[in-house]
């Protein structure tokens, strides 16, 4: 199923969800690395402060992506990917791709991709 939303309206399927988000960054050797994060949703950009380790893999690779759990049971996670720039401790992601997504009753998974446009 596809629900059309663009960037402006990112924001508001975020307040929907947990409140906090996890941000996944991938290391040197490949591994991910996921912390919680409060991100913010402003201007078409998600940005957040993290962690040493986070920022020097947001540097060295891009593209990351933050994992909003759903805000009640049941409910669909937000998934957004995007691409990442650092000042300081603070990770700015430029979105590219999100999705809303939960396992399906039966089995399998039920997503629910989320199409981003310009603001």
């Amino acid at each position: 199923m596809s629900i059309p939303v663009d960037v402006s309206e990112l924001r508001v399927v975020a307040a929907g969800q947990a409140d906090f988000a996890y941000l996944l960054t991938v290391s040197d050797d490949a591994r991910p690395h996921a912390v919680a994060v409060r991100a913010l949703i402003r201007d078409g950009v998600v940005t957040c402060e993290a962690g040493r380790t986070s920022c020097a893999n947001a540097t060295a690779r891009t593209e990351v992506s933050f994992l909003w759990p759903p805000g009640a049971p049941g409910d669909y996670s937000l998934i957004c990917d995007g691409v990442a720039s650092v000042s300081g401790s603070v990770i700015s992601v430029v979105p590219s791709r999100a999705v809303r997504h939960r396992p399906a009753p039966d089995g399998g998974n039920d997503c629910a991709p989320v199409e981003l446009g310009s603001s």
